[in-house]
């Protein structure tokens, strides 16, 4: 299935469904901050709407309340959005890699992390 572009409100609800796993309208609306927290009704509208896409799926009734459960992992989102992302850039890292490094968003770590799968990346095509 691919997975459909989310909004920035969309993802939001996602993290709380990532974060608190299922969850009604209301519990979703109040995991937001309060000082940005959208209204109860555009929660529940965007919920509504990510349901027909099929992003959330209800779980069960407790109540008038319905349970909203993600159907797409938080790692399928992520992947999605960096797909689009080098989509900008005519699907070559180098530029944003480029970007990362100059503006020191790459710890050591970081640079071990990739360092260690392209190993593995390059073990694999040897032996394949």
């Amino acid at each position: 299935m691919a997975i459909p572009r989310l909004s920035k409100l969309e993802l939001r609800i996602m993290e709380s469904l990532w974060t608190k796993g299922d969850c009604s309208v209301r519990e979703i609306q109040e995991s937001f901050p309060e000082k940005n927290r959208p209204a109860y009704t555009t929660v529940q509208t965007t919920v509504y709407r990510m349901e027909t896409k099929k992003i959330v799926k209800r779980v069960k009734k407790i109540g008038n309340s319905l349970i909203f459960s993600a159907t797409v992992s938080r790692g399928a989102a992520q992947s999605r959005f960096i797909d689009d992302l080098l989509s900008l850039f005519d699907g070559r890292i180098q530029p944003v890699v480029a970007h990362l490094v100059r503006s020191r968003n790459f710890s050591a770590e970081d640079v071990k992390q990739a360092q260690k799968l392209l190993k593995e990346l390059a073990d694999k095509e040897k032996s394949s």
